[in-house]
């Protein structure tokens, strides 16, 4: 009995052995996927360009089915439900009050994919700051009603 258990052994360690041989699939092909880079400086340079009188949205990467803006938000916004993708937001600076969950007050069919709404009825309340990463599911209602000059990176995940 032992002499199969070390005989398993060794043809799993020789499989595992080749596999991890196997090369790789050539990353230069056509075939890859683009990569895109936004370096520290042209992050802070899109910050740097964000109007102080104004909300305000800069999509910095787009790499389909995903994108990423860059948000300034000097007053609270309506509400937004996305149907087919979640949403993370990455606070860069300020503070601000997130509404998610509860239904869409005033909801509008925005496009294929959205809705929106003049605020949330129902929902849940959490002050949210510089530091802080958020995650809004597909299908919640979400909305920052009330901020203090807040900076936002929001990255779009399209579900395949």
């Amino acid at each position: 009995m032992r002499k199969y258990a070390v005989i398993s052994l060794l043809c799993g360690l020789l499989t595992l052995s080749i596999w991890a041989q196997t090369p790789a699939k050539n990353a230069t092909s056509s075939s890859a996927p683009a990569v895109k880079i936004v370096s520290a400086a042209e992050l802070s340079a899109v910050i740097a360009k964000q109007p102080t009188d104004r909300n305000n949205v800069v999509p910095f990467i787009e790499l389909a089915p995903y994108a990423v803006n860059m948000e300034h938000r000097i007053q609270g916004q309506g509400a937004a439900v996305h149907e087919k993708d979640a949403e993370m937001f990455y606070v860069i600076d300020g503070t601000g009050t997130l509404v998610t969950g509860g239904k869409l007050v005033g909801e509008k069919r925005t496009n294929e994919s959205n809705l929106s709404g003049t605020s949330i009825e129902g929902g849940v309340s959490k002050k949210v700051s510089k530091g802080d990463w958020i995650m809004v599911p597909e299908g919640v209602p979400h909305q920052f009603p009330t901020v203090e000059n807040l900076t936002l990176m929001s990255i779009h995940l399209q579900r395949k």
